[in-house]
């Protein structure tokens, strides 16, 4: 067995009923909580009620931060931290998906640092410290796994650009994952963040960095989307299914803290960089089928392995058949849950599918698929999926 490390600094309380806990759990960390979110919107609104009353029942005060949106900006950031810092807050709540999750992380980082979160970005010498807000974590999807990772992914609108932060300060102190607070998720969003869900074990378990840790983990959260997204979909209101679905999340998101994203990741984030409005699952499920029928020797027995997951009938087959066919097998599934879209569906501009190509090879991801590809590959992947 090969040297590999495992850190997971999260606390997590997992379990139907569990936000009557956030109160007693923030008070660990003050009495000044700024919390986080999307604006509001009827679906929503009763959660939140719930959740600032557990806050002050515990004598906690409560700043609402309710201008999170979907890749949220480095503008967003900065409002939520002049926010936070004119409050004083002791400690930061991203409550929402991972959108709201990564913005309150980003927001403890620039509310007690200089500059702007963009100047704290994984790749710079300059690094969180200290200094850093407590977070804490309750999603309210099930997908991006941010409120068990290290990682919170901003936009730069003016660079068109998305990139992340990425240190083991951005860890939540506590994630409270209550399935409950999933049951409103409409039928399309719980698709993206479903796939993402799946992308990250997909990714985390290819990619060569996985350690036999990360394999348990990953494989166990593919099983669990395959069998009940699609069930999730049709029922939004099936507790069961959710439950199932808020654990894959969590399973997924230990997995990417410690392996790597890939290729898809790579392009997803260039491809919301450039047009803001594409959703992260979005992306990812219009170029996933072409990425995995072209990288799939590279990793026959783990494509194998993942497409026997989606369809048992593949026990039989030889490996090399049954990883052919998962790039098959995905874009069913994809199709299934009503989120199959081609890059021109989405807006991109074809004369822009060189510049996406470019952007796709700015973060490192790509380096951790099986098989590493060049500029002139990702330009011919895009085309396929254009």
């Amino acid at each position: 067995m090969s040297f590999f490390n495992y850190l997971q600094p999260t606390e997590i309380l997992f379990g139907v009923g569990r936000l009557k806990e956030a109160g007693e759990v923030a008070a660990r960390f003050g009495r000044r909580c700024l919390l986080v979110t999307v604006p509001p919107f009827p679906e929503f609104e009763p959660a939140w009620r719930r959740l600032k009353s557990v806050l002050r029942k515990n004598k906690i005060e409560v700043e609402h931060f309710d201008q999170v949106i979907p890749n949220p900006t480095v503008e967003v950031v900065s409002s939520g931290a002049k926010m936070a810092r004119k409050f004083r807050a002791d400690l930061v709540i991203g409550f929402g998906g991972g959108s709201s999750i990564d913005t309150a992380k980003a927001i403890a980082v620039e509310a007690t640092h200089q500059g702007s979160c963009w100047d704290y970005l994984f790749f710079r010498k300059t690094q969180p410290t200290d200094r850093t807000l407590p977070i804490m974590a309750i999603p309210t999807t099930s997908g991006t796994g941010s409120h068990v990772t290290q990682v919170a992914v901003v936009t730069n609108p003016e660079e068109r650009n998305k990139s992340a932060l990425y240190n083991s300060r951005l860890f939540p102190r506590v994630a409270i994952v209550d399935p409950e607070l999933m049951l409103t998720l409409p039928p399309y969003q719980t698709a993206l963040t479903g796939f993402d869900a799946f992308c990250h074990a997909f990714e985390s378990y290819i990619t060569p960095k996985c350690s036999p840790y990360i394999e348990i983990l990953a494989l166990e959260c593919l099983r669990l989307v395959v069998k009940h997204l699609l069930t999730a979909v049709k029922k939004t209101g099936n507790l069961e299914v959710r439950e199932k679905l808020a654990w894959a999340d969590t399973l997924a998101g230990l997995s990417i803290a410690n392996s790597a994203v890939t290729l898809p990741h790579g392009i997803a984030m260039a491809l919301s960089g450039l047009y803001p409005s594409v959703a992260h699952g979005q992306a990812l499920a219009s170029v996933y089928p072409a990425i995995m029928r072209y990288t799939y020797k590279s990793a026959t027995e783990k494509f194998a392995r993942v497409a026997r997951i989606m369809n048992p009938s593949l026990q039989s087959r030889p490996d090399k058949e049954a990883a052919r066919l998962l790039g098959d097998e995905l874009e069913k599934f994809i199709k299934d849950l009503g989120i199959k879209k081609s890059l021109k569906e989405l807006g991109v501009i074809e004369s822009e599918l060189k510049l996406l190509a470019r952007t796709s090879l700015v973060l490192p991801d790509y380096k951790n698929h099986p098989y590493v590809v060049s500029l002139q590959e990702v330009e011919k992947l895009l085309l396929q999926s254009y």
